[in-house]
Order: C-alpha cells, then structure tokens, then sequence
C-alpha cells in the first residue's frame, strides 16, 4: 500500500486543505494519507481556535487514514523545528513512502536543490544569517538575505522572492529535514491556490486562508461559523457547530491572557530570562509593557519589534505561561528527534498501517499516555491542561484529563 504523509495543522480545516489533500493523494498515486498534525497549540506559538480531537475529526472525515501528532517540543517552533520533529515522526513510522507539502512556487527542484546544500550547514550561510539578525532582521527575512548571499547562481527568476515566502520556508525545511535523517521518504509539493498562508481578506469564492477564516469567526461573533460556511467542507462545519454548542469553540489568546499576567507578574526578571528564547533583555521590555497593556492584543503591539515578530513573541509567551525553561529543554533533548508517536485517530485503512507500524516504527507507538511518561510527552500533557484553562470553568476539570481518558478516534465509531 503506497503512503502519502502530509504536516497539518487544520485551524479549520478548509477547502484549500481539501485541494491539498485530494492533489496529494493524485500525485504520488499513493493509497493512504497520513497526516501528522499539531497539537492544541500551533507554529506561530497561538492556541488552536479548536481542540486537536476535533481537528483530527475534521482530518480523518476529509479522508486522512491516519492522524498522528506532532509533539508540543516541535509544533510550537521554528520553521526549522517544526519541520523537524514532524518529519522525523512520519520517517520513524517505517510506512510513508512520500511527503507531499503545499507550496507558493509549486516547484521541488530547486527546493530540494537548495536543501542539499544546507545540509552541509556551510559556515558562511550561518555566519550571514547571525548577521542578519544581530542587525534587527526577523528570522525570515534574514534567512531569505542568508540564502541569496551564499547561492548567487541559483539568485534567478525561480528563487527570487521565494526563499522567503512561509510556505517554502517549510518545504525547504521539510527536505532539509529528510537530508539530515537520511530518509528514504521523498518530498512532492503543490501549489498553494488562490489565498496566501497568511492573507487575511477572502477573494475567493470557496477558497480563503485558515487566517482569513479564523478572522471572519471572530468578527461575527454570534454568526462566525455561518459567515466561514462557504470555505469549508460540509463535515468541518458541523463538527464546528458541535464544538461550539459544546462551549469548547472558539479559543484565542486572549482567553489565555490573565494566566500570562499572572506568570510574568509573579516572576523577577532573572527568572524570565531562564525561559527558551527569552533572551537580549527582551523580559525588560515585555515587564515594563505588562502594566499598561489591556488585553493580549494590546501586549503584542507594545513588545513586537522587527527583530521580535508576532509569531516569535506568542511562542515566548506560551514557553512562559508553561516555565518551559532552557533547562527543560535540555532535559527534553528535542535534537535527538521525537520520543514517540502519538496517535489521535484512524480509520478502517488507517487500523491496517497502525498494526503495520507497530511492526515498523523505530519509536514507541503511543495510543495511551501512561503515568510514567518520557519528559517530551509530559509537556504534552501540561500543554493539554494549559489549553482547558481557556474553556467555560464548568468544562475545565474535565478536559484538564482528557489526554489520559481520551483513546484515538476511530472513524467507524465518530
């Protein structure tokens, strides 16, 4: 049985992923799908807007086989990282034989092109990008500078402009990743249709960005899944009308804001700066910020700088909310690759490549989290309880517990 794996995140799922999905599946000629997605907490460091069972329901009524997670340590980082963890987990299956990821260029070779070289991780592309970056540039676009510096001859129409473009900052990453694990998976990509990954305003007739929907949702408050109703599957909007009648959707930041005041009011600086990626005094900035601002939003627009994105501050924000402190992180190991697999959910073909991986896999197969856990996983867990925090309180000692009670999903049974 050929096997497509695909890296998601699902925040909904609409139909650019549908697009996705049915072109991925077209082009590798592959039987299965399996997706490996983020948990309650995303790459640019927010909370999902709905819980990662429901997200899985979505995965796995689109047609997704098997839905696997990518641990908290990875989801919630870097582009690099990111793309990491998810792809170390999909090769420590044994059973994905292609990762197709979307794209804004729609092209692999020079991706994977440029991907060979990096691997080599040349000192003159690290020594530009730490320039870049010690000069005010965001990670990205001191990236892309790094890039175009270090390859002048692949600098053509085709690069251009592309390196820095979130998607194929993913996808080089992606088979950057497949490099370093010499992994036998090979990389396809498609071309991202129609909405830009972080456009904002729908101009579409079926098709916007998980941003621009996100956005609609909350713009319309009493009204939000109705005015997205056009841009997702039908499946996506029921289990979305579910979780809302469940009080579980939908979540933002600012649910989660007075549990961060508290976590940086109750921590001296000194103790500030030992959180990952806490560091050239930015907990200065951010401490002298906190009094006057009023919601999370108001907090961001005081502390972002051009050095400090969005993104890079709400992962900052969430490590502190968690303590996750450089020491834990080395406790982790995350380098070392992903511990386990987590599985959320399966369907008929998804239950014949779990017995397979189970024979495959060079990790543990997780479908239960046990008391006794690995440290990767336990931050897992707390990152589950952290994400109940922002539900209705009736709701909170429940769904605190879910990652032990809740069994994977099996689609026969949804």
């Amino acid at each position: 049985m050929k096997t497509v794996g695909i890296v998601v995140e699902y925040n909904p799922l609409h139909n650019g992923h549908t697009y996705h999905f049915t072109e991925a599946k077209r082009q590798t000629a592959s039987d299965a799908v399996v997706a490996v997605m983020s948990g309650h907490f995303l790459q640019r460091g927010e909370p999902a807007i709905v819980n990662k069972w429901a997200r899985a329901k979505m995965a796995l009524h689109m047609g997704v086989d098997l839905v696997l997670e990518i641990p908290f340590i990875y989801a919630t980082q870097n582009a690099e990282q990111f793309a990491f963890g998810s792809i170390a987990t999909l090769h420590a299956t044994g059973i994905v034989d292609e990762v197709c990821f979307g794209s804004e260029s729609g092209d692999i070779a020079w991706i994977e092109k440029l991907a060979a070289i990096l691997a080599e991780e040349p000192l003159a592309f690290q020594e530009t990008l730490l320039k870049g970056l010690a000069q005010g540039r965001s990670y990205p676009a001191a990236y892309g500078e790094a890039i175009q510096a270090l390859l002048p001859s692949l600098a053509t129409d085709t690069l251009q402009g592309h390196v820095t473009e979130p998607n194929n900052i993913l996808g080089l990453n992606y088979c950057l990743a497949l490099h370093r694990l010499q992994s036998p998976m090979r990389p396809a990509t498609i071309k991202r249709q129609k909405a830009g990954y972080h456009q904002e305003t729908v101009t579409d007739q079926s098709i916007a960005s998980a941003t621009a929907l996100r956005k609609l949702i909350l713009e319309h408050a009493n009204n939000g899944i109705h005015a997205i109703r056009p841009y997702v599957p039908q499946s996506t909007f029921e289990i979305l009308q579910a979780e809302e009648a469940a009080g579980r959707f939908p979540l933002t930041w600012e649910r989660f804001y007075p549990y961060l005041q508290h976590q940086l009011l109750t921590r001296w600086p000194e103790e500030l700066a030992t959180i990952h990626e806490m560091n050239e005094g930015i907990e200065h900035r951010i401490l002298q910020a906190l009094p006057r601002s009023t919601s999370f939003y108001h907090l961001m627009e005081t502390v972002k700088t051009k050095r400090y994105t969005w993104a890079r501050l709400q992962r900052l924000f969430l490590y502190s909310m968690l303590n996750l402190t450089r020491s834990k992180i080395a406790v982790i190991n995350a380098k070392q690759g992903p511990a386990y697999i987590r599985v959320l959910g399966f369907n008929r073909t998804g239950k014949r490549l779990l017995k397979r991986m189970k024979e495959t896999s060079t990790l543990p197969v997780i479908t239960r989290v046990a008391k006794d856990k690995h440290p990767m996983l336990t931050l897992d867990v707390q990152a589950g309880a952290l994400y109940a925090l922002g539900l209705p309180e009736s709701l909170r000692q429940k769904e605190m517990q879910r990652e032990y009670w809740q069994t994977p999903l099996h689609f026969d049974h949804i």
